[in-house]
């Protein structure tokens, strides 16, 4: 099987890798696919055409595999193999609860600890936004929505937070790709737009609602989505039957 040929294509191969850090390498390539859905959930990982691809053996195939399952992307079958595993929305919820609890905190401590190079920081990535919004670069945006997010915990320099929410973004972020559209894009912009004219204004709760609002927004098209793919959902069949999608799964 050529290069060309594989059904892994997509993924990059090493330029150069040395022998402590191809397992490194090997996990963040794939967890690079999961997230971004090159690899898909319930999607059967052939782990001989993997390590063809990426010109390695199968033992760091198989430790990045096994690191991917503690992060919940990967599900290992005995006797059957490796599968992407399917979002649990449950989960997603989950994190997101965290994350709106935690960064509302963020841009209130943000605001009264505010200074010009913030706002100068944050007003280069909302224009970065706005750039990949207009050409519809779902990638480019993505990065840079990661960014703006980071620009408010950084500004606290509380770095146990951060590692909290770095904990839960892997199918957090895997999630958020779901939906991913050209209107998701001018939706995300305008709540960022919203969070950040309060940061600039001095205002800690106007900030500190704006950024549950966003959280909250996100949530609700992530239910919406869910409930119309339940075949790519873990519990997809559960969320189908909830009349209330508000109470999922904390009713």
């Amino acid at each position: 099987m050529t290069s060309q040929e594989s059904p892994y294509h997509f993924l990059e191969t090493p330029a150069s890798a040395t022998r402590g850090n191809v397992t490194a390498h090997v996990t963040d390539v794939l967890r690079q696919a999961i997230v971004t859905l090159e690899l898909k959930p319930g999607e059967v990982i052939d782990k001989g055409a993997l390590c063809e691809r990426l010109g390695v053996s199968r033992f760091p195939v198989s430790e990045a595999l096994a690191r991917l399952q503690g992060e919940g992307l990967v599900d290992i079958l005995p006797q059957r193999g490796s599968i992407v595993s399917l979002v649990r929305i449950a989960d997603v919820l989950e994190y997101m609860v965290i994350r709106k609890a935690l960064e509302s905190e963020a841009v209130r401590i943000v605001v009264n600890n505010n200074t010009p190079e913030l706002v100068e920081t944050l007003k280069r990535n909302l224009s970065y936004q706005r750039a990949a919004a207009e050409i519809g670069d779902r990638a480019g945006f993505h990065q840079r929505d990661l960014e703006f997010h980071d620009i408010l915990f950084a500004a606290m320099a509380f770095t146990r937070i951060k590692a909290v929410i770095e904990n839960a973004r892997a199918n957090l972020d895997r999630a958020r790709w779901l939906i991913i559209s050209p209107r998701r894009l001018e939706t995300s912009l305008s709540e960022h737009l919203s969070i950040f004219k309060a940061i600039d204004a001095g205002d800690a709760p106007g900030a500190e609602a704006a950024m549950r609002a966003h959280v909250d927004s996100v949530m609700a098209e992530l239910l919406t989505f869910a409930r119309a793919h339940p075949d790519l959902f873990a519990d997809g069949e559960r969320l189908a039957a909830v009349d209330d999608l508000q109470s999922f799964p904390f009713g």
